[in-house]
């Protein structure tokens, strides 16, 4: 099941802990002005992959950039995936991308934040998004299809 989460009190924000790429940023950030949680859970509403997504009108270079939110966004940026399961992470950004398109019609763009490593080099390209950008220390991928790559495992 997808799910949007806006307020601190929804229990899978306790999921957060396990961030591995930005484990510093906190809770209420992640759902506060312009900035919301994504979750894809089992049936038994076990987390299978998250991702946090920031609305801009322009693309974030850095961390810091993320705190300048936009009146009227024009641009999604997920700025931390991680998953549970093999190929949910895929499949979370590819529904994440519907919703958005769904609840947020200005927002045309979806970019990432994405640290310099080579898992989210590999998870980016393999997944049909090009590099938009080298920053210092990140790299904004950009899909440029309406949603990620779609594969047989996630046309359903």
């Amino acid at each position: 099941m997808f799910q949007f989460i806006t307020d601190l009190s929804h229990t899978l924000l306790s999921f957060i802990k396990d961030d591995p790429v930005r484990p510093e940023i906190p809770k209420d950030f992640r759902v506060s002005d312009g900035r919301v949680v994504a979750a894809l859970t089992d049936e038994e509403h076990n987390p299978e992959a998250m991702v946090c997504v920031s609305f801009h009108d322009f693309v974030p270079e850095d961390v810091e950039g993320l705190s300048k939110t936009s009146t009227v966004p024009t641009t999604a940026i997920f700025y931390t995936i991680w998953s549970y399961k093999s190929g949910k992470g895929r499949d979370l950004l590819y529904q994440a991308v519907k919703g958005i398109q769904a609840q947020y019609p200005s927002v045309t763009r979806f970019v990432t934040l994405s640290p310099k490593t080579n898992m989210a080099r590999r998870f980016h390209l393999k997944n049909g998004a090009i590099v938009l950008r080298e920053n210092i220390d990140t790299t904004n991928y950009e899909y440029l299809t309406e949603t990620p790559k779609e594969t047989p495992e996630n046309n359903g």
